[in-house]
């Protein structure tokens, strides 16, 4: 990019009507602004000059960020203008899950390292490694769902912090909402008033959620399958989730796990065999719906009169995205009204008919979820 700070970028993004103005997308674009004047001469070590005048003062590291907001707010955007112009070459961008992926793997090439006797110091060892290579981390998606990471985030981000590391975070959820209803939660709380203490939390809370009001508009129920349908549900998730692939993640349901083969950025791409071949029932449904806004099906087929569980299925899979307006983006063999037309389930499978036809219109596509995104 050839923008020397966040806030020229931005505005040129501005001027080439990329972007909309957005008051606070701009608040956002000024603290990021105020965070690169402060890295300019950024330098951690020891041995580096600024950070001995940063000891002499007495001063503490540049303080980073934390923003969130609802899916579409334009969260990674800003921070990947930041990233762009920071003239720091110890940085590093990275999804939070395949930063904590390799985290573990650090830790357990440290452990073998070190033996038993020096197990515990593996993972300050760790961190006195990332700190080395990296003086700035920007985390895309922090969300924190695991249990063991959840147990070591305190003590990994606590000696970063001290090493100097400055911290630049996009999250659909609060710092105060991370790990949720998770497993000795109250462990990790502590890490919840370090990332308060040392970043400024941001909410982007925006109305408008800019990354659907791309996409509201274009067709989302594709027929008949095929090629031409297959690479339509492929862009349709690179357009939404701004990537090609996504990864795969456990949902609790009523005390099981539920295995979601692709998601990314609050999209979940399923088969139609994955949803409604598989004994799944409504409660399976709500906890995908709770979960993703927006939900990409591939293959949907024409059932015979006698695939009944099929289409209960079906029935309550749409029910329930309904209810929760779920944006759907499909494929299907024929349009909604041939998908079953004979059978037990024909006369529930209408309101299904009619469901379908109404989640494609502009008005279902831009409505608000209730509670938000």
């Amino acid at each position: 990019m050839s923008a020397e700070s966040p806030i020229a970028a931005y505005r040129a993004e501005l001027r080439s009507g990329a972007l909309t103005r957005d008051p606070m997308q701009e608040l956002a674009v000024e603290k990021l602004q105020l965070l690169h004047q402060r890295l300019a001469r950024y330098d951690p070590r020891p041995g580096g000059w600024a950070g001995l005048f940063r000891r002499r003062r007495n001063e503490p590291p540049p303080q980073g960020l934390y923003l969130h907001g609802s899916v579409g707010r334009g969260k990674t955007m800003l921070m990947d203008l930041f990233y762009a112009t920071v003239g720091l070459q110890q940085r590093r961008r990275a999804h939070f899950h395949e930063f904590m992926l390799e985290v573990h793997e650090r830790l357990n090439g440290a452990r073998r390292k070190a033996g038993e006797n020096g197990a515990n110091d593996a993972l300050l060892a760790v961190a006195g490694e990332i700190a080395e290579e990296t003086w700035l981390m920007c985390f895309d998606e922090f969300e924190v769902r695991d249990v063991a990471d959840a147990m070591i985030l305190g003590r990994l981000f606590t000696r970063l912090f001290e090493l100097g590391v400055v911290l630049v975070a996009t999250s659909n959820q609060a710092p105060a909402r991370l790990y949720e209803g998770g497993l000795n939660r109250q462990l990790f709380l502590p890490f919840v008033a370090l990332l308060q203490r040392r970043l400024e939390v941001l909410h982007l809370d925006g109305a408008q959620d800019y990354r659907m009001l791309g996409f509201v508009g274009t067709p989302v129920y594709h027929t008949p399958l095929g090629p031409e349908s297959d690479a339509a549900l492929e862009h349709a998730f690179e357009q939404l989730t701004g990537r090609r692939r996504g990864e795969a993640e456990e949902i609790e349901v009523k005390g099981r796990k539920f295995r979601v083969a692709e998601q990314a950025r609050g999209v979940a791409r399923f088969s139609f065999e994955e949803l409604c071949l598989r004994p799944l029932g409504p409660v399976d449904y709500l906890a995908i719906a709770e979960r993703y806004h927006t939900v990409v099906l591939a293959d949907i087929p024409r059932l015979a009169a006698d695939q009944r569980n099929e289409a209960r299925r079906l029935i309550s899979l749409i029910d329930v995205l309904y209810d929760n307006r779920v944006r759907l983006v499909c494929s299907a063999e024929v349009s909604p009204d041939g998908l079953y037309p004979q059978g037990e389930e024909a006369p529930a499978f209408r309101r299904t008919v009619s469901r379908l036809a109404e989640m494609q219109t502009v008005e279902y596509m831009s409505a608000p979820r209730p509670g938000g995104d």
